[in-house]
């Protein structure tokens, strides 16, 4: 068994223009003569590697909280794709039935691409980009998050070859939150 980190360190990390940059301070140093160390983190819930729960573009979306696991764990399929990510692309990447993909390149999600994995069930697409779309962003969050597919962004897919392994990316239990970082992990059992 070997397992891949295929987490961005979230101090590290540019942040999405526009939101919160990450920080902590330390409140409680053994250096300082504490009895412990005890850190204050600050950071947004989409800084780093992290997941979209619904509620980050759906109304009355289920938050991190309430999300099934079990799209965040589970058998996956690693892809490489340069161009945009049509229709037919993913008919072929899903049709030995995958329900989790992380893709790898240089891409753009099409609309019709997001519609097509509502379609084959899909419960997990991971991207190495801080978003899942430039131009059509909001649209495809908005079809993959009303189908309640996880979105899982910004990954670190550098030496990691295309084939299928085991994932786990769970979100911290947070209600009322639409988005949480987490640590994923890639576990190939050969």
């Amino acid at each position: 068994m070997k397992i891949y980190d295929i987490t961005k360190e979230l101090f590290s990390t540019p942040e999405y223009p526009g939101d919160p940059s990450p920080g902590f301070t330390q409140v409680y140093d053994m250096k300082q003569g504490d009895t412990c160390n005890l850190t204050n983190i600050t950071f947004g819930a989409h800084n780093g590697t992290h997941l979209d729960a619904p509620k980050h573009f759906v109304q009355n979306g289920k938050d991190v909280e309430s999300m099934e696991l079990s799209r965040c764990i589970g058998e996956c399929k690693v892809v490489s794709h340069q161009g945009d990510l049509t229709k037919e692309a993913v008919q072929d990447y899903l049709e030995d039935g995958t329900k989790k993909l992380l893709l790898k390149g240089s891409y753009t999600i099409t609309k019709e691409a997001a519609k097509e994995m509502t379609l084959k069930g899909m419960e997990l697409l991971g991207v190495v980009d801080p978003t899942v779309g430039a131009e059509e962003g909001v649209t495809v969050h908005k079809i993959l998050l009303r189908n309640e597919v996880v979105i899982l962004e910004n990954l670190n897919l550098d030496g990691i070859t295309e084939g299928k392994y085991f994932i786990s990316a769970l979100p911290l239990r947070m209600r009322g939150i639409e988005g949480s970082p987490v640590r994923a992990v890639l576990i190939d059992f050969t």
